[in-house]
């Protein structure tokens, strides 16, 4: 089997999951498998952006609130709100109750329905109310949750992304990335962002150091979930789907990363 060059992983990964200026110089399923392997990479630079925004304004003398919003609006700048699209829109789809040819249909049109509203209206609440309490305890609990929160929204990605795991519609996203990353590369990587969170939680004390694991391992185990009954639902994954399995995973580490 033939392997795709790391550059291209992550041109297809920064390419396709933020807007920074990068052109995606192959798309194919090799590049696809790349990217998706790399996927937790985006995700670290989005984070870091994130709370550098929150940290910034912090040190001009605003406060945690106001920390919390602009560190929750830089995701979703930096993906022109894609993934919040994709929730919504999967809330929709599942929240209509229709067959799954219904549901993909109501998906992909261009409003957004009442479950869509009320579940982006929740899941930014919870994010902005976890990331207001981490700021409040310290600036670096706040870089802690944004960058966690972050590379483990692209992780549940790289999940989503393994073999066995079918589209939906033969064409989008979704299709292209469906099915590519090995089992065996998506649980590595996995172990490989679970050990970076526990070092990056060590630095502010034992605690962090179990917290930040746990909270990428709930994060990845809520985004599994919301997957199996999307796949079960839908027949497969969209594009839709993966966006929402970003922003509930994100959302899943901010709260676990708040409790205690």
């Amino acid at each position: 089997m033939s392997r795709t060059p790391l550059p291209h992983g992550l041109r297809f990964a920064f390419g396709t999951l933020t807007v920074l200026p990068v052109t995606v110089t192959r798309w194919d399923r090799e590049a696809a498998r790349g990217g998706m392997l790399c996927a937790p990479v985006a995700g670290l630079a989005v984070g870091a952006g994130a709370a550098l925004v929150g940290v910034t304004l912090l040190a001009m003398g605003a406060g945690p609130l106001l920390a919390a919003v602009a560190t929750a609006a830089v995701p979703a700048a930096l993906t022109r709100g894609l993934h919040l699209d994709g929730l919504a829109d999967t809330a929709d789809g599942l929240g209509s109750g229709k067959p799954a040819e219904d549901a993909l249909r109501i998906m992909k049109q261009s409003d957004i329905g009442p479950f869509g509203v009320i579940t982006l209206l929740f899941v930014l609440l919870a994010q902005v109310a976890a990331l207001f309490q981490a700021y409040e305890a310290s600036w670096a609990r706040g870089v802690l949750a944004a960058v966690v929160s972050a590379t483990a929204a692209r992780l549940a990605l790289t999940l989503a992304a393994r073999t066995g795991v079918p589209p939906a519609r033969p064409e989008g996203l979704g299709a292209a990335v469906a099915g590519t990353v090995p089992v065996r590369g998506a649980l590595l990587v996995t172990l490989a962002v679970t050990v970076a969170a526990a070092g990056a939680g060590a630095l502010l004390g034992t605690y962090d150091l179990v917290r930040a694991p746990l909270a990428v391992l709930a994060a990845c185990a809520t985004a599994e979930l919301l997957l199996r009954h999307c796949t079960r639902r839908f027949g497969g994954i969209t594009g839709d789907v993966f966006g929402g399995l970003a922003e509930t995973a994100a959302t899943t580490a901010l709260v676990a990363l708040s409790l205690g």
